[in-house]
């Protein structure tokens, strides 16, 4: 399997290669050359799988020849059969006729990363042992992104990690899930600043020679394809319990930076039958009104219940851009372009139309949050985070305007555990939901972390000064 940048000037990898790193040289983000295709008869023999061998299948295709299959087995078995608190790793939970929720909270930092970065973990180690050589990954975080990567590389030999988060705008239990790690391979970065500015410090330093010319980067975001494909075997997983293929499903996703339902999208090309994907967004909406109008131009960040969703670049959207768009490279990187010095851009025709037959936006305030996060709990029991409500809103939404057959089963991500905003949910059903036993010292832990300057150059010069793997 080869990749090729998004902005098409960049060397063509392999797996290996776009797992160690990350980001293209061109700026561009790395696909599949072409996408590997399901028949029905093989998703059909999936059904009745434990999840890591669903998760062989699926991944088998895009890694190519970097991996022998006994290798990718063992390391699926390795993380999937272990890592998560539920044999399952996803389980779904019915909550209605229609509707069903997609429990990805069961890893070690109770969210949906850890089920793509628990993987990317073992990848590193892999290949870096395979290479001798070390990697310095440089990460930002929302909220979940940062303690789940943290956890999958804590303690690895080969990897030091730097991860940025916007200082006061996570909550609690995400910042003490990152900064309770004491690592020495672990360095916690808090800048002045919103997610929007450490996801672009992050870019420009992959970009800067004086780093990448120091330094070994590596990325963690979902801007690397490893991440994206590991979370393409969810969707499979899911819609075979639910009767695919000779069954239909819908899935809605909360998400900012369009990783999570990029790879709905990658599921479907690849066969699966998914009628809609609803893409779930708060009040920083330049998702929803992307996909609705065509106009893909960043306003101010509001600060929402949702934090890990308060962003207005969402990185991955280029992926399907640029899939959408011919797969033209060229003009991928100067509609690109444009956007970084207008911070505006207007979708193409083609872009718009192959958009609107998979994908949908939906836009969920903070009063139609909480009362998804009350419906849950008054209709089944459910108790579940703001981030999956937005979802589950925007499900709602999408079934009472007739954009999803009634007999379509309709599956929400719940992205992440009640526990890591247990504020916003108690001011929603009056419950406080409690931390796992497995996490349940966290705020008894120690936090070690240094705040930054927003500037760039700031973030620059303490990576190059702290980074074990430094000329220097």
């Amino acid at each position: 399997m080869e990749y090729v940048s998004t902005r098409g000037d960049a060397p063509v990898l392999d797996f290996e290669g776009v797992t160690l790193a990350g980001l293209a040289s061109d700026g561009g983000l790395y696909l599949p050359r072409e996408w590997p295709k399901f028949t029905a008869d093989q998703i059909r023999d999936l059904r009745g799988e434990d999840y890591w061998t669903v998760a062989v299948e699926v991944m088998k295709p895009f890694v190519g020849d970097s991996l022998t299959e006994q290798e990718l087995s063992d390391i699926c078995n390795q993380v999937y059969g272990g890592s998560f608190s539920h044999a399952a790793v996803t389980p779904l939970v019915q909550l209605d006729t229609q509707n069903w929720l997609l429990e990805l909270f069961h890893g070690p930092t109770l969210a949906f990363k850890d089920v793509a970065l628990q993987m990317l973990g073992r990848l590193f180690e892999t290949f870096l042992e395979r290479r001798d050589k070390r990697l310095t990954i440089v990460g930002a975080t929302s909220g979940d992104t940062g303690s789940a990567a943290i956890r999958a590389v804590a303690g690895l030999d080969r990897v030091e990690i730097f991860m940025l988060h916007p200082e006061g705008k996570v909550s609690d239990v995400q910042r003490r899930q990152m900064t309770t790690v004491r690592s020495p391979n672990v360095h916690n970065i808090a800048i002045d600043g919103s997610f929007d500015d450490a996801q672009s410090h992050v870019k420009r330093m992959f970009a800067d020679s004086s780093v990448n010319q120091t330094l070994n980067l590596g990325a963690v975001n979902s801007i690397n394809w490893a991440r994206l494909m590991a979370q393409v075997v969810y969707y499979f997983y899911a819609a075979l319990q639910m009767g695919a293929p000779d069954r239909k499903v819908a899935f809605s996703v909360p998400t900012g930076n369009f990783g999570d339902v990029f790879a709905g999208y990658v599921a479907a090309k690849m066969g699966l039958p998914i009628d809609r994907l609803v893409v779930a967004t708060n009040v920083n909406d330049i998702l929803e009104r992307a996909l609705t109008t065509g106009d893909y131009s960043a306003r101010g960040v509001t600060a929402t219940i949702t934090p890990s969703m308060d962003i207005q670049v969402s990185s991955n959207f280029e992926r399907l851009l640029f899939d959408l768009g011919g797969r033209d490279g060229a003009a991928m990187a100067a509609q690109m372009h444009g956007f970084d010095d207008t911070q505006s851009m207007t979708l193409t025709d083609a872009q718009r139309n192959g958009a609107h037959d998979l994908f949908m936006g939906v836009r969920a305030d903070q009063d139609q949050t909480a009362r998804a996060m009350q419906i849950a709990h008054q209709s089944s029991g459910q108790i579940i985070d703001p981030h999956t409500a937005v979802g589950l809103s925007a499900a709602h939404s999408a079934i009472d305007d007739d954009s999803i057959d009634p007999l379509t089963p309709v599956i929400t991500l719940a992205t992440a555990h009640p526990a890591k905003f247990p504020d916003a949910v108690e001011r929603a059903v009056g419950v406080r939901p409690a931390l796992p036993a497995r996490v349940g010292d966290l705020f008894g832990r120690e936090e070690k972390f240094t705040t930054l300057a927003g500037d760039y150059e700031t973030t620059r010069d303490f990576v190059l000064s702290n980074a074990a793997s430094s000329a220097s």
